[in-house]
């Protein structure tokens, strides 16, 4: 058997990665000196890397994000705002991935919530966690279209099934009936089976009136499904005079910033604030 007939096998199976490998080694003298057994493990190596690489890019570019150059380790300490180092590694171990529970980051507009939730989701796909990103306006126009179509089902399932969904711009406008209606359904499916990460310019302490408060029924029943075991980081600058937006910091595009509607005057008029903490509600964690 040649070696040009082998590596088109490799190819056929769909080998690629190590059929490049094991031209290489052939055009290596020095691989010579290895045995066949080194050489063959380093083989399977270059492929189930290069397989891994590819599936980490697959789950990146399913998930949508609104920043995939987000990163942990690029985050900025000393862009003026409260940042707990601590509170962040902890979260980039996706320890509250696999314990189901929910992360509530809270912040004004240019603060970097959404910044931070990319760069915690993207650990989760490091860690091959399927992954999905959405504004709740988008969310809730997909919901409407697919009741209109027949296929409300399929297009639940998909936001129902990753393992962890960022829902960005979270209550940012108050929700219609039929909109709370399927905030609800979704939230009630992905409970306790999965995570989910809100990015809110407001406290948690304003969405119930952002959901309709007492004449609501639904209200008390979308916030029980979401605020019990989950964390809430609130981010706020250490000086609001020497504030810097995310766009400042990180060099992003102004469009970006400058997209997001400000919603420091809706709603509840609570605008989030920060603190150092980590909270887990209902009981507070201080690190």
């Amino acid at each position: 058997m040649t070696n040009q007939s082998t590596m088109d096998k490799l190819i056929e199976m769909r080998l690629t990665a190590m059929s490049d490998a094991f031209r290489n080694q052939q055009n290596d003298i020095h691989m010579k000196e290895l045995s066949i057994e080194d050489c063959l493990a380093m083989l399977v190596d270059i492929e189930y890397s290069s397989r891994k690489n590819n599936h980490l890019k697959r789950l990146i570019k399913i998930a949508e994000f609104d920043q995939p150059e987000a990163y942990v380790m690029d985050i900025d300490y000393t862009s003026g705002s409260r940042l707990n180092r601590d509170l962040i590694k902890r979260l980039s171990t996706c320890e509250y991935i696999s314990e189901h529970r929910n992360l509530f980051i809270t912040g004004a507009t240019g603060s970097g919530n959404t910044y931070s939730a990319c760069a915690f989701v993207i650990e989760a796909c490091k860690q091959y966690y399927t992954v999905k990103f959405v504004r709740l306006p988008d969310l809730l126009l997909d919901f409407e279209i697919a009741r209109s179509e027949g296929t409300y089902r399929k297009v639940l399932s998909k936001y129902t099934n990753p393992v962890v969904l960022i829902l960005d711009e979270w209550l940012l406008l108050k929700p219609t009936v039929n909109e709370r209606k399927d905030i609800f359904e979704l939230l009630s499916k992905r409970r306790k089976k999965s995570s989910t990460i809100f990015c809110a310019q407001y406290k948690s302490e304003g969405w119930y009136e952002q959901l309709g408060c007492s004449d609501e029924p639904l209200a008390d029943a979308i916030l029980d499904r979401i605020v019990h075991n989950s964390y809430i980081i609130n981010i706020e600058p250490i000086d609001p005079s020497k504030d810097k937006s995310i766009r400042e910091v990180y060099g992003m595009d102004k469009t970006i910033a400058d997209n997001k509607i400000c919603g420091g005057s809706r709603g509840s008029g609570q605008v989030a604030h920060t603190t150092p903490e980590l909270r887990l509600c209902r009981t507070r964690i201080f690190i």
